[in-house]
């Protein structure tokens, strides 16, 4: 399932993470990468303990803490700190997969990587290539959103950044561990939980359908919740 969350932040709250990353000290991308993925990886990355990444991945997490599309979408159980990395011109990311399991540095803790997110923070307008390209079950999907908005999609897919040939393309990125492990069934109470919200626009909250398709959903969540 790959979905497109428009307005995760502000015009303002794009500007200030724009303005914290231009005084940041940018490193080679691979820090993060694993074995595999740091052969293919070929950008720039704001180390993950200095406190640009610390003060930016806050307002991020408490932008989604916000966001009910990011909640449905995602069912988040625990979310990784928010990366940020930076393409310039000529460089890229080849195709790979995500890592399974992440440390999250400081918390003694690991995640499982279910659900991957880019969270575009450069217009599209400003920059040349550097297009997210993701192998979704519904085939191949191109991605290049204006800044603030994110994409979501699973972790296990196959997917790349084309190399940028104008300019420089900016975003943030991080994972998200799922109470529902399976993305079908994440799709299928997503899918569920857009059409309650369609359905409560047009019937009271006590119309017999509206209380029956609430009662699905959250028995199917009850039923398949990973904590």
């Amino acid at each position: 399932m790959l979905v497109h969350i428009p307005n995760v932040l502000t015009a303002e709250q794009v500007a200030h993470c724009r303005r914290i990353l231009e005084a940041a000290a940018w490193v080679d991308g691979r820090v993060t990468a694993g074995e595999q993925s740091g052969k293919a990886k070929n950008n720039l990355q704001v180390p993950e303990n200095s406190p640009q990444a610390s003060e930016l991945g806050d307002i991020i997490l408490q932008a989604l803490g916000l966001n009910p599309m990011f909640t449905s979408a995602a069912l988040p159980l625990r979310v990784f700190p928010p990366l940020f990395n930076r393409y310039d011109v000529g460089m890229t990311f080849h195709a790979h997969v995500d890592n399974a399991i992440r440390f999250v540095p400081g918390a003694n803790m690991r995640i499982r990587t279910d659900v991957s997110s880019t969270l575009f923070l450069t217009d599209p307008e400003d920059y040349d290539g550097g297009e997210l390209v993701i192998e979704d079950t519904y085939g191949t999907q191109r991605v290049k959103l204006p800044a603030g908005h994110m994409v979501l999609y699973p972790a296990t897919s196959l997917h790349k950044v084309e190399p940028v040939t104008r300019g420089s393309r900016w975003s943030s990125f991080f994972w998200t561990q799922s109470m529902i492990k399976e993305d079908s069934r994440r799709r299928l109470l997503f899918e569920m939980d857009q059409s309650i919200m369609k359905i409560r626009a047009d019937l009271p909250d006590s119309h017999p359908g509206v209380l029956g398709m609430t009662a699905a959903y959250h028995n199917l969540l009850r039923q398949w919740v990973e904590m």
